[in-house]
């Protein structure tokens, strides 16, 4: 029987960390303030038509927010923690940018502004283990029973 190499984690560079830190708490702070007392939400971000609406995203947002906290403060921040955080910027960032001059509040542009830093910290963070990771070996080829055995395909 073929023995399978265990795949580990790797160690996540400080820079990851930290921002998965950063990002982690940010999100759990602002995804859990709706549920805890959405009348102090609105008054920052304006009055909501579905307040159970504006709690699921928020206990949607506190999810990945944890997710992404737990992932740093264990330094393990693989591709795709890396992918979760970047990519719930984006969406957050793209809904505030799209959204704000027309049908939200103005303050969501500050918000658009933090998630952009995030963006960027995370493309940094992607090139750095990009670089780091350097020039990979193509993957074994595998071979059937039947082509080791010379059968024709």
């Amino acid at each position: 029987m073929e023995a399978i190499e265990e795949l580990k984690p790797e160690r996540a560079e400080p820079l990851a960390s930290g921002l998965a830190v950063a990002q982690g708490v940010f999100y759990v702070g602002t995804g859990v303030w709706p549920i805890v007392h959405l009348r102090s939400f609105e008054a920052v971000t304006g009055p909501k038509l579905e307040g159970w609406l504006v709690k699921t995203v928020g206990a949607i947002i506190a999810v990945i927010g944890g997710t992404l906290l737990t992932a740093g403060l264990r330094r393990r921040t693989s591709p795709e923690v890396m992918l979760l955080a970047a990519g719930s910027a984006a969406s957050l960032a793209a809904v505030d940018v799209i959204y704000s001059p027309q049908r939200i509040s103005p303050v969501y542009l500050l918000d658009a502004v933090a998630e952009g830093v995030l963006i960027t910290g995370w493309c940094l963070a992607a090139a750095r283990a990009w670089k780091r990771r350097g020039p990979q070996p193509p993957p074994p080829r595998y071979t059937s029973p039947e082509d080791a055995a010379g059968f024709p395909t």
